[in-house]
């Protein structure tokens, strides 16, 4: 489906922008399920010494513990943390509903992530407010999921977004503080709001730029908005300039956005030890290939542009891609672009991290057939067989013998495996097997 625009900002200011966000969704969820460690401090990622935080509880947060921060050092802030190993399917499966329950309130819903998203709801008023939609989709997850978010209202996206911060709950060492859940910028007043902020709160505004801004005097958002256009422009460019001009007057103009198409399907993941064997590595690009094709049927489109990720011990990092002249989706295909391009690639220095993606997607509808799709065995009729094995017996009811573990179980790699880093040796001996 082609994605479908509203208008930016309403010419009267209408407060009709919402921006959604879960309230530390992966770590609530997984709370939700062991109510046994509640008020315990909790991280969802990975567990051994290459992973990292997904989430963390507001407990743990108490810590100084913060998603993307390494696990080992989360676990040197807090030796109590307990870690959970995650569940990718699980968050997917909450995420629709909870998306679900957004669009009983607007069709005009551009999700942001599994757990974040921002609403137009300046069409569905009918007498209410703003404010009132957002306490009533508050009140339905809750209701239903058990599960608490917090919500910002402005004029603009941007602006909904630094609303939703205000309303967030705060980690303190007596347990999360509780926002008020609910946070409107009232329209007419953005500037208000806005100009006391950090300049560093700015969308766009990072270490480097904020450096930049610092060595210039500007500490706020009411400092950038009172420089001179031009002078800003000298330090940080047109571009960036512009941008962050428009901002710290207030002024967002994107629309919400509907009905994104996906750009790209890809599997990466991190290894627990170096692979630095041709014979292992090429059975992880097996085990990846399958799994981005899959998903590619699964989503009805096909891909012209295959690519691999390759990250060396040193964090050194390198990408291949190549371009075909149909699109693919069959597991065959894509392995053999991915293998024509790591195969000159010397992996003796150690490879920590391995990625396959698939781009330029279109549509399956439309697919040129060829003589290779005819044959049983290693065409899209051999591809269709295993979709419908695997639909009707399970996920790992049938896979590539590079997923096969000594233990004789077939372990096909699939969304949300190992996305945090690997967990620890327990838990990953059979990885790369």
């Amino acid at each position: 489906m082609s994605a479908q625009l509203t208008e930016g900002s309403a010419p009267d200011g209408t407060a009709g922008f919402l921006h959604v966000d879960m309230d530390a969704f992966f770590a609530s969820v997984e709370l939700r399920r062991h109510p046994e460690l509640k008020g315990q401090p909790v991280v969802v990622g990975g567990t051994g010494d290459r992973g990292v935080v997904a989430a963390a509880s507001y407990a743990a947060r108490s810590y100084g513990i913060r998603s993307a921060m390494p696990s080992t050092r989360a676990r040197r802030l807090c030796p109590d943390v307990v870690f959970i190993q995650g569940d990718h399917a699980l968050y997917a499966e909450v995420s629709k509903r909870v998306m679900a329950i957004m669009l009983d309130h607007t069709p005009l819903v551009e999700p942001l992530s599994l757990d974040e998203a921002f609403l137009d709801v300046r069409g569905e008023l009918h007498g209410t407010t703003p404010e009132e939609i957002a306490l009533r989709i508050r009140g339905r997850i809750l209701e239903e999921e058990s599960l608490t978010c917090s919500v910002g209202v402005a004029s603009s996206k941007f602006l909904a977004k630094l609303a939703t911060d205000r309303a967030k709950p705060t980690p303190t060492p007596n347990g999360p503080a509780f926002g008020t859940g609910v946070h409107v910028i009232v329209a007419g007043e953005e500037l208000e709001f806005l100009h006391p902020l950090g300049v560093r709160e700015l969308w766009g505004v990072g270490p480097a730029t904020g450096a930049k801004l610092s060595r210039m005097g500007i500490e706020t958002v009411g400092d950038l908005a009172a420089q001179p256009l031009e002078r800003l422009i000298a330090r940080v460019g047109r571009s960036v300039g512009q941008h962050l001009n428009r901002l710290a007057n207030g002024v967002d103009e994107r629309p919400v956005v509907v009905g994104q198409e996906m750009k790209s399907i890809s599997h990466e993941e991190t290894f627990s030890h170096d692979i630095r064997g041709d014979e292992e590595l090429r059975r992880q690009l097996v085990r990846m290939s399958d799994a981005v094709a899959a998903r590619l049927r699964a989503g009805g489109v096909m891909g012209r542009t295959v690519s691999i990720k390759v990250r060396f011990a040193d964090f050194t990092t390198i990408t291949r891609s190549s371009t075909v002249s149909e699109p693919v989706d069959g597991s065959r295909l894509i392995l053999e672009e991915a293998a024509n391009m790591l195969s000159p690639i010397d992996p003796s220095p150690g490879v920590r991290l391995l990625g396959v993606a698939v781009s330029q997607l279109s549509s399956a509808d439309v697919r040129q057939l060829s003589l290779d799709d005819l044959d049983p065995t290693t065409g899209s009729a051999a591809d269709m067989v295993v979709d419908a094995i695997r639909g009707k017996f399970g996920g790992d009811a049938i896979g590539p013998a590079a997923a096969m573990t000594q233990s004789g179980r077939l372990e096909n790699k699939r969304v949300g495996d190992a996305p945090w880093g690997p967990d620890s040796e327990a838990d990953s001996s059979n990885q790369g097997k």
